[in-house]
């Protein structure tokens, strides 16, 4: 099938320089020549550290530059061992796959065809000149699929780090984990090159420089001193540096220009939203300060809550023992969610519940609703729905029906979409099926700014209880959507990502909606829990001792049952003594077997 060894010439001196073959492969490809930053890209491929993490926008083509780097490597020394590590399986198989085109399509390139006698596959192939080995020339693994007692020479890992194994805290604890096998099969003075885009804030590609590993930074945009500063020391590529060091001017300008405009890389901020485009075009993960992300999910309290009833006062404690570990959490590195450690007083009905309704049209935005309830200054969060479907009758029903469940007596509706045709649409299904008070509300305050400003006092002090079932039906509310887009549509991740900055976030419908609901109760907070449940103690107590002068509602007299049937078994002291008011106190046994049994028109005569 292909050329024998004895008949491998060696690579031509013009094509020794990898830019020069990148041109060659991307002429073949009927591709435009690769640019100055894609050439940079190749340089330091062929002339950089054994170990490096190479950082480059998405549509850079990473990939493709690579894929041409492994087999240009196999050209020049056909006894080399690369192992391709992905996200996922196909992934890597695609990219082996590519390189197997490569050799086969390009003429100085189809001396390496595998022989009759070799392994030729997507999974893996040999080269023809290749010697006899266990290890193939080029495989593919998934990131997490075996690799143990698998040898090369060089590791290729390619966006190995993408949003569904990096959503939360444990998943990215085992893409840590699992990178460090690549040391148990890279041969001695291997390399290992990673590519990638970073997904979040606590991106895999940070923590390699502690592991020996060079990073180099091609960003979409050239970059501010304050960005430079958040890159760290020699980390952003010198091609960038020296223009800016040329021209200042660039700042804020492609670095791309001949495939990327500003005016395409402007489009795809707005699409992205400014926090997203920060890590997928400009690579900036770093935290500029504690201040920039306020809402901290550690701040809220996770636990079961009722529908009509909440705990008088719970505690919020951010012990060991008290981190939720069942829950996926999509909050910062570090951030937890946090149950109480201890639940005072009784479990008492709610003084209010409301819902919010953030409205909104067909698209990409979603028509977000919470119930928030309120207890001696607590906000309980009971429940969250969301729907992409607008107005649409089934949303509008729904609706009503997540309000009768949650016992609902007051709905407030953002008037600014539509300026209130929402509250027009919703307000016959409510009058329907669940009457309750509607009112609208308007907001003119930056979004970001009134979000935080309405949780961030709320949250800090602890007044924020989750119901573990809303964190659940968040997360996989999103199930549905493509791993890149799921995460943005999840309240707690809009919630531990938020800034001040104008469009920090692509979507925000479900934490606007809860900001509204909390906004609610704000001027209602101001209570003291301890008063109030002393207060309640002190009620209870002086009904008690008004029974004791068959007074108030656990009086004899109020409490007292109509026999059915006459009998002369049981006399009036016998019945009095049986219907005292020790058996009708709170907690007696009498009293739970017979409250709904209990006399609604007063007193009656027993026989």
């Amino acid at each position: 099938m292909g050329i024998m060894p004895n008949n491998f010439q060696p690579i031509p001196e013009k094509l020794r320089d990898f830019r020069t073959f990148l041109v060659m492969v991307w002429r073949h490809l009927n591709l435009p020549d690769p640019t100055p930053i894609q050439l940079d890209f190749a340089n330091y491929l062929q002339n950089g550290p054994r170990r490096s993490v190479n950082e480059a926008f998405r549509g850079m083509g990473k990939s493709w530059i690579v894929a041409a780097f492994v087999v240009w490597k196999l050209r020049i020394n056909p006894q080399l061992k690369f192992m391709v590590l992905s996200a996922s399986k196909d992934r890597a198989d695609n990219f082996t796959t590519f390189c197997l085109r490569l050799i086969t399509e390009i003429p100085v390139l189809q001396c390496l065809l595998p022989r009759a006698d070799q392994r030729c596959s997507k999974l893996s192939f040999d080269v023809g000149p290749a010697r006899a080995a266990q290890a193939p020339s080029v495989t593919s693994r998934g990131i997490f699929s075996q690799i143990t007692g698998g040898r090369a020479d060089i590791i290729v890992a390619d966006d190995i780090e993408v949003p569904g194994n990096s959503f939360t805290q444990p998943m990215r604890d085992k893409l840590s984990e699992a990178v460090k096998e690549f040391d148990a099969i890279l041969t001695p003075d291997g390399s290992i090159i990673y590519l990638g885009t970073p997904q979040t804030e606590q991106s895999l590609y940070n923590a390699l420089p502690e592991r020996g590993y060079a990073i180099r930074i091609w960003p979409a945009r050239f970059p501010s001193e304050e960005q430079m500063e958040n890159y760290g020391p020699g980390r952003l590529a010198p091609f960038i540096t020296q223009q800016l060091e040329q021209n200042p001017a660039l700042v804020g300008t492609s670095t791309d220009p001949r495939r990327f405009t500003d005016e395409d890389l402007l489009e795809r901020e707005l699409s992205y939203g400014r926090s997203g485009f920060q890590l997928q075009f400009m690579l900036d993960t770093r935290l500029s300060d504690a201040d920039r992300y306020p809402l901290k999910l550690s701040d809220l309290i996770v636990m079961g809550c009722g529908a009509s009833d909440g705990p008088e006062k719970p505690i919020w404690a951010s012990g060991i023992g008290n981190v939720v570990n069942d829950l996926p959490c999509v909050g910062l590195n570090g951030d937890r969610y946090n149950s109480a450690a201890y639940l005072s007083g009784a479990w008492i009905p709610y003084t209010g519940s409301v819902m919010a309704i953030d409205p909104s049209g067909r698209g990409t935005d979603e028509t977000a609703v919470c119930v928030v309830k309120m207890l001696n200054g607590f906000l309980y969060l009971t429940a969250l729905r969301a729907y992409r479907e607008g107005y649409s009758d089934s949303t509008l029903t729904d609706i009503v029906k997540l309000a009768k469940a949650q016992q609902v007596n007051h709905v407030i509706i953002e008037a600014n979409f539509g300026d209130g045709m929402f509250t027009k649409l919703i307000s016959p299904y409510f009058t329907k099926d669940y009457p309750c008070l509607i009112d609208e509300v308007k907001h003119s305050k930056q979004k970001e700014a009134r979000i935080i400003d309405t949780l961030e006092p709320v949250m800090s002090q602890h007044k924020l209880v989750v119901d573990r079932n809303v964190i659940i039906w968040d997360y996989e509310s999103t199930k549905n959507l493509p791993p890149e887009k799921a995460l943005k549509y999840q309240l707690f991740y809009q919630m531990s990502r938020i800034t001040r900055e104008r469009g920090a976030l692509s979507h925000d419908d479900r934490l606007d909606c809860l900001s509204m609901a909390v906004g609610h109760w704000v001027e209602q907070m101001g209570q003291d829990v301890d008063r109030r449940m002393d207060q309640r103690k002190d009620a209870l107590l002086k009904e008690e001792l008004k029974a004791w002068e068959n007074e108030g509602k656990l009086s004899i007299a109020m409490n007292r049952i109509a026999l059915q049937k006459p009998t002369s078994s049981l006399t009036r002291e016998a019945a009095d003594m049986l219907f005292s008011f020790h058996s009708f106190t709170l907690g007696g046994s009498l009293a739970k077997a017979s409250h709904s049994a209990r006399n609604r028109k007063g007193a009656r005569k027993v026989y």
